[in-house]
């Protein structure tokens, strides 16, 4: 119990800077945001809003060219009465304009900022620079091939993310318990690995000392 108590400790003693370097590692931007839960309403809606597509699409089996002509129709409609009503001062906030509607230019920006950089990192994993993380990434494709052979596109990325969604909430929540039972189990394997070898491997007789007894 003591030594629990005196891990436990240091590990609180150092999660707060975990914590920012596990977000500032994350871009500590608008994503990050979302993905730690700091904006819990646009966070949860979001995950709402992404989760009913994914019912739409895959346990109803809308489809998807109908779903997005009546959005755009919805859209439409909404539109045409707002400015209407707008115009007669029926109610106080008026419709947006053409510059509210437009995608910003950094928000492209950051977009094909993301895209090279994944293009990038790709060729230099290809290059064979770093074997271990080469075969970490094809390791990691051939799962994921697999896995998309059980699972539709949809299911797939709504998968990733809401596991993107809730993973780095709940390791903030409960990220002590978790470097602990981690370090433990490091701990533990090493334990095992060092008894196995004092009690299996080196109890095996060397081939090249036999031979020179023989000699």
């Amino acid at each position: 119990m003591a030594v629990y108590g005196y891990v436990m400790d240091e590990h609180r003693a150092s999660s707060s800077r975990r914590r920012r370097s596990l977000y500032h590692n994350l871009g500590g931007g608008r994503l990050a945001d979302i993905m730690f839960w700091k904006n819990k309403k646009e966070s949860g809606t979001i995950l709402a809003v992404f989760t009913l597509i994914w019912f739409l699409f895959e346990v109803v089996e809308y489809p998807f060219i109908t779903f997005l002509c009546q959005i755009l129709l919805i859209s439409i409609f909404i539109f045409l009465i707002w400015s209407y009503i707008g115009s007669s001062q029926l109610i106080q906030r008026k419709p947006p304009s053409i510059n509210d509607l437009k995608v910003s230019e950094s928000t492209w920006r950051f977009l094909f900022t993301k895209i090279n950089w994944f293009i990038i990192n790709l060729y230099d994993i290809s290059s064979g620079k770093d074997f271990r993380l080469l075969f970490l990434a094809v390791v990691s494709l051939w799962i994921l091939s697999v896995v998309g052979n059980y699972f539709s596109s949809l299911t797939l990325l709504y998968i990733v993310f809401v596991g993107l969604e809730t993973v780095p909430m709940l390791y903030e929540l409960y990220e002590e318990e978790l470097t602990y039972a981690a370090s433990k189990s490091g701990r533990d394997m090493k334990k095992l690995l060092n008894n196995f070898n004092s009690k299996v491997i080196n109890k095996i007789p060397k081939a090249h000392t036999k031979s020179r007894k023989t000699m």
